[in-house]
């Protein structure tokens, strides 16, 4: 229990650090466009200083450990496409919730069969192991 706990952290933390590093980028370029300094020091110093970035790489640090633990009990030919394949549907999802972007049939349609790939490779590892 305590190592698929820890799996789901490790996905939930990951398409979080994805979506929190995405709004400070945004939050950045607001500045930028605004009238801040354009320059590529401008941008690493805003960078370090936001708390979208800063959120993002705890979420990162957690993603971390919550996958080493994961790993402790699962075979990564399992954990590693569940944690990118459902964390990216919970990035698509989070993209278009938080920051408006427009998903289209294909990418629907693409992540049901990620998803049913994921399916038959777990249920495939419960049979082998």
């Amino acid at each position: 229990m305590l190592y698929t706990v820890s799996l789901i952290v490790a996905l939930v933390s990951c398409a979080a650090t994805n979506l929190l590093i995405k709004a400070g980028v945004r939050a950045i370029q607001a500045q930028q466009q605004a009238g801040t300094d354009l320059s590529v020091l401008a941008t690493v110093r805003a960078a370090v200083c936001s708390p979208w970035i800063l959120a993002g790489v705890i979420s990162g640090v957690v993603n971390l450990f919550a996958y080493v633990l994961a790993l402790k009990k699962f075979p990564v030919s399992l954990a590693y496409p569940i944690l990118v394949s459902v964390g990216y549907a919970i990035i698509i999802g989070g993209a278009a919730v938080w920051f408006s972007e427009k998903l289209n049939a294909w990418q629907i349609v693409g992540v049901v069969i990620i998803m049913v790939g994921v399916w038959v490779i777990a249920a495939g590892m419960g049979k082998t192991a």
